[in-house]
């Protein structure tokens, strides 16, 4: 009797496993049958319009865009970096984009180009930056995201503008948690895991509530679940990347982990990591926060235009970077651990800090 019950819930259990199995499969070729089908696909004279269908483009046509895209011209570039120039593509008075060209010409960059479509085609957080489309033409290719109107954290901080905004505390702490929620989604959350391997205040774009949004996948590598690192060459920003990374050329979760932390200095101390002081001195910005946070002096350090914010709670977030800041990258919390931590940090009581 006992045989057959055993028996019974072993075939039921099986039964109910292969159902499930079932289920798992049918929504995975739902879900590619559906974005098969928002996409949109045209191809021109030495070259191809994809548009990622979505309520912001469901009246656009590739023939709208195109003559758009190939109208951008100097006035219009509203950033740049090592990996392209960044336009402001105005559709209409209530529509409007940012549009990244990148040049052609080596196998390596248009492997980037295609591995960072793959990356953000089904990526859909409110701490990322959407893709809405992309062009590709003999000698460049074009990048078609949401526009981000308030720029980067990178612009916010360290601006060389007059009328520029000064964050107060909130906002910076606001922006530490979004930020590191989208990284952590990246890392936990999409399959396969993607390893960002260039996070930075430039990389950290604002939307108009003032919430992050990470940005930027030009660098990015996509690491299969059970695997812990990517081999690569060097690439990155100096002043962000990982001590390790210099010595084995691995890209890895807990090398963005690091990379993060440098940014949390950058909004506690308002300092870039490539501050001209720092390179008078011979140090850098981690090595000289490091030194004041053992003697306990983190309002030495903190932004002097932060007049009033929570010290209990600013001295938790520079313990948070110091986490994320150890040498060995074992003892580096995840990403999803960063984002509890900073969700717990919040204090009510505020104190008063006068800069020297």
């Amino acid at each position: 009797m006992r045989n057959s019950l055993v028996i019974a819930f072993s075939i039921t259990t099986c039964f109910i496993a292969f159902v499930i199995s079932k289920i798992f499969i049918s929504i995975l070729l739902y879900k590619r049958w559906r974005r098969k089908h928002a996409i949109h696909e045209e191809g021109y004279t030495g070259g191809k319009m994809v548009i990622f269908r979505s309520s912001i483009l469901k009246s656009l046509t590739s023939d709208m865009l195109l003559k758009k895209t190939q109208k951008l011209n100097n006035k219009d570039i509203i950033g740049s970096g090592g990996y392209g120039v960044v336009y402001e593509l105005k559709l209409n008075d209530s529509a409007a984009f940012a549009v990244k060209r990148l040049n052609r010409g080596t196998a390596e960059r248009d492997n980037g180009f295609e591995r960072e479509l793959e990356a953000m085609a089904d990526i859909k957080h409110r701490n990322i930056v959407t893709l809405h489309g992309y062009y590709t033409a003999p000698h460049y290719n074009l990048l078609i995201y949401e526009l981000m109107p308030n720029g980067s954290l990178d612009t916010l901080l360290h601006g060389r503008s007059m009328n520029k905004k000064v964050l107060d505390w909130p906002t910076r702490h606001r922006i530490a948690v979004g930020a590191a929620r989208g990284i952590s989604y990246l890392h936990h959350d999409c399959i396969p895991h993607i390893i960002h391997r260039d996070i930075k205040s430039s990389n950290i774009l604002l939307d108009q509530n003032m919430e992050a949004r990470v940005s930027d996948f030009g660098l990015a590598t996509l690491m299969e679940p059970n695997k812990t690192h990517v081999s690569t060459i060097v690439a990155g920003t100096f002043g962000y990347l990982a001590p390790e990374y210099f010595d084995t050329g691995r890209a890895t979760v807990k090398g963005d982990v690091y990379s993060f932390g440098v940014v949390l200095l950058e909004l506690l101390t308002g300092k870039k990591p490539s501050d001209e002081t720092f390179m008078e001195e011979g140090t850098k910005l981690v090595t000289w926060v490091k030194a004041v946070v053992r003697e306990n002096k983190e309002d030495f350090v903190l932004d002097s235009r932060l007049e009033s914010c929570p010290m209990q709670e600013v001295n938790k977030v520079f313990n948070i970077a110091m986490m994320c800041l150890e040498l060995d990258p074992l003892k580096r919390p995840t990403m999803a651990e960063v984002v509890n931590l900073l969700e717990k940090t919040q204090t009510d009581k505020l104190v008063i800090v006068t800069s020297s």
